[in-house]
């Protein structure tokens, strides 16, 4: 009855914070007790998206692992798109887990648990997969369509995007943050991954727009941002 929790959050601020990976972690465990799970290994991938497919990521790779050199038998998260968002990398994982003998266990949906063990388990997995495949592009839509009113008005979106400061709702260049992402977008078209990008700001005591530490993903996030700056000025 071993198990390995997986645990993710998508923000710099989330991870500066600490508050959803530890809330995670603490209904995990109250499942385990309550299952009769016993936790080996807890995974965290801070800061990445669910976009990317778990083998891709730096937790999702480490808990493939786990399970490859037969650690655990189960894999528990709180909810399915903390794993997953696309549907064909779900299916296509928790099938090969259960010819493996691998249980995937989602601690709360609506609250009920669900586990893949059982064929009802599995179907409604294969529900929620396609669900929260739903989810993510409808959001994507709605996102994209609400930065193009804005882009077009000038005024800026959600948190203020490095390179720039804020005045209302406009966004004005700040000089020495364009420079980083001039520096940052040679790194990236000369090959440094998002990682490796982080590393060396970070090596260079360059402070993110909040004073906190560089992550893949707020690289990743800085890009696109410095994408829509190209674009809008």
């Amino acid at each position: 009855m071993e198990a390995v929790s997986y645990c993710r959050v998508s923000t710099e601020e989330q991870v500066q914070e600490g508050v959803s990976l530890a809330a995670q972690e603490a209904r995990i465990r109250a499942y385990c007790t309550a299952a009769g799970l016993t936790l080996v290994a807890s995974i965290r991938d801070e800061g990445i998206s669910a976009a990317k497919p778990l083998a891709t990521r730096p937790g999702g790779a480490a808990l493939l692992r786990v399970l490859a050199r037969r650690q655990a038998r189960h894999v528990v998260v709180v909810t399915l798109d903390r794993a997953f968002r696309s549907t064909l990398d779900c299916l296509a994982t928790v099938q090969t887990w259960n010819r493996a003998g691998v249980s995937l266990h989602l601690v709360d949906h609506g609250g009920q648990s669900i586990a893949t063990a059982t064929a009802v388990g599995r179907m409604f997995l294969t529900m929620l997969a396609g669900f929260a495949e739903m989810e993510k592009r409808l959001i994507g839509e709605r996102t994209a369509a609400a930065m193009r009113h804005q882009r077009a008005q000038g005024r800026a979106y959600a948190p203020t995007p490095y390179g720039f400061d804020r005045t209302g709702e406009v966004l004005r260049p700040n000089p020495a943050e364009q420079a980083i992402l001039a520096q940052v977008r040679r790194w990236h078209g000369a090959g440094l991954s998002l990682h490796g990008i982080a590393q060396e700001l970070t090596r260079q005591r360059v402070p993110t727009k909040r004073g906190g530490r560089w992550y893949a993903g707020t690289v990743r996030y800085l890009l696109r941002n410095a994408l829509y700056a190209q674009e809008g000025t």
